[in-house]
């Protein structure tokens, strides 16, 4: 019997509080979905299907399919049941009429064969990695790379150890299903995804041998940074990976072995949340606002996303955090995006404390078309850096050197957990450079540190209309410093 469960308009009273709207900054509004009563909805993973139907897995094993996601009533949503006892589902898409889905043990294909509304087929695509019940021992699944393989990232067990086949590594799964191991030194993922050029990263969180957490990018055959699961090299016959030194630097390091690829982009820690979790691009093509191309982040103790600029120099990625949107109710694990620009964020507080005042939620953001004063990029220059901005800046405000500030840093790259910001450096803007638009300045810097976070501060830069920069600092990783010629 097909399980369907309307929201009846008895209830609507009691979901007023849920459908009230809110203003995160000009042009973005959160509204909340209402739940099925009485259901404890702790979304792990999200999949836009088609007919406008938006499916969701819970981390206790349920997968729910909900119509009425993308109306201007949401009130009217309903929830129908596909399937139950899944095992902590992290990560699923849509392909080839069937639900796909990484859970703990395996990749998972699910379809309704009958067209009732319930999975009835259950496919193991492939499970050749291990798992032995420790409560960390999750596994984050992408939706399918241009070739169709699915990428995974296996938490370490406990987070400290590995103590299951492939755990602390990424593998891909290949249509066929064979698994691939693609990258050793994975810590606790918390979120796997494409850039808009099609490589893979994914989000790690502060802990032993990360320094703080930061956005990585899998590049095939690297070594992320955490010696753990080094071992699992021998299940087949792959090269070792470093050793690296316990107290060190990553810069000194990943000279001394090249297959370690420094984080694309450090979250410094309390400065950019703590634990980041979802990793998806804007596609939208200009639909979701005028970050287009820019890698959304997702935040799931301060219940925030943030917005990465990425750029790749001399064969490295790199880039800029900024903050961008906060105000969700629950802690943020998985994001989708349509390609008409609504986003699509589960949240859930369960095991780590999150802002906001519920214990779950299900919500979207829509953009109206109006935009704050934002720094738009920041990308690296061989003498500074290049800011572009949302609007035009006052030229005489931006072309101060004195309005702009910036310290550098890096972490401990060690065996405890965590680092303090070490090896503190002051570098100092000496000049800026506005254009003829006023959309970009052009900044020298004196005293680059290659390696360092670059936290830039401006806030009393204004706009030519004078408006004050919603979000006035970045933070720039510099993994390396453009040639001269570029």
């Amino acid at each position: 019997m097909k399980s369907l469960l309307s929201l009846p308009s008895r209830l609507h009273g009691l979901l007023a509080a849920a459908l009230v709207p809110g203003l995160l900054h000009a042009g973005y509004l959160r509204e909340e979905i209402p739940l099925p009563p009485g259901e404890v909805m702790e979304i792990g993973s999200i999949a836009l299907m088609p007919g406008d139907k938006v499916a969701v897995t819970t981390r206790r094993g349920d997968l729910w399919i909900c119509d009425g996601a993308y109306g201007d009533d949401l009130s009217q949503v309903k929830w129908h049941r596909f399937a139950e006892h899944l095992h902590e589902p992290l990560g699923m898409f849509w392909k080839d009429d069937s639900l796909w889905l990484t859970q703990r043990p395996e990749l998972t294909r699910i379809q309704d064969t009958d067209g009732d509304g319930l999975g009835d087929v259950f496919e193991t695509v492939c499970d050749d990695w291990g798992i032995n019940g420790d409560y960390h021992e999750y596994a984050f699944g992408s939706t399918p790379d241009r070739e169709g393989n699915v990428w995974i990232v296996l938490c370490l067990t406990g987070s400290f150890h590995a103590r299951s086949d492939w755990r602390g590594w990424c593998v891909r799964v290949t249509p066929e299903g064979e698994m691939i191991p693609t990258c050793s030194g994975i810590r606790s993922p918390g979120g796997i995804g494409f850039n808009a050029a099609g490589d893979c990263f994914y989000t790690d969180n502060q802990g032993v041998w990360n320094g703080s957490s930061s956005l990585k990018w899998l590049r095939p055959g690297s070594f992320q940074g955490n010696p753990t699961a080094n071992r699992y090299h021998q299940l087949a016959d792959l090269p070792a990976p470093p050793e690296p030194r316990d107290g060190s630097r990553i810069l000194t390091e990943r000279e001394r072995f090249p297959e370690l690829v420094p984080p694309a982009v450090i979250l410094p820690h309390g400065k950019v949340g703590q634990s980041p979790t979802a990793v998806i691009t804007d596609h939208s093509g200009g639909k979701f606002g005028p970050f287009a191309g820019q890698v959304l982040v997702g935040e799931q103790t301060h219940s925030q996303v943030q917005r990465v600029h990425l750029e790749k120099v001399n064969g490295l990625y790199q880039g800029a955090v900024f903050h961008f949107l906060e105000g969700f109710e629950a802690g943020i694990v998985p994001m989708r995006l349509s390609d008409s620009g609504t986003l699509f964020i589960g949240g859930t507080n369960r095991g780590w404390a999150s802002r906001g005042s519920k214990p779950f939620t299900f919500e979207r953001v829509r953009w109206d078309g109006k935009t704050d004063f934002e720094i738009h990029t920041m990308s690296a220059r061989p003498d500074g850096f290049e800011l572009t901005f949302t609007k035009p800046v006052d030229p005489d405000a931006a072309a101060d050197p004195g309005r702009y500030a910036m310290r550098a840093w890096t972490y401990l790259y060690q065996s405890k957990y965590g680092s303090p910001e070490v090896d503190d450096s002051r570098p100092t803007v000496t000049a800026a450079r506005v254009s003829d638009d006023g959309r970009t300045v052009r900044l020298v810097v004196d005293g680059l540190v290659r390696g360092h976070v670059h936290q830039l501060d401006l806030r009393e830069v204004p706009s030519a209309g004078g408006e004050k920069l919603a979000h006035a600092s970045a933070w720039y990783t510099l993994n390396e410093i453009p040639h001269p010629t570029r």
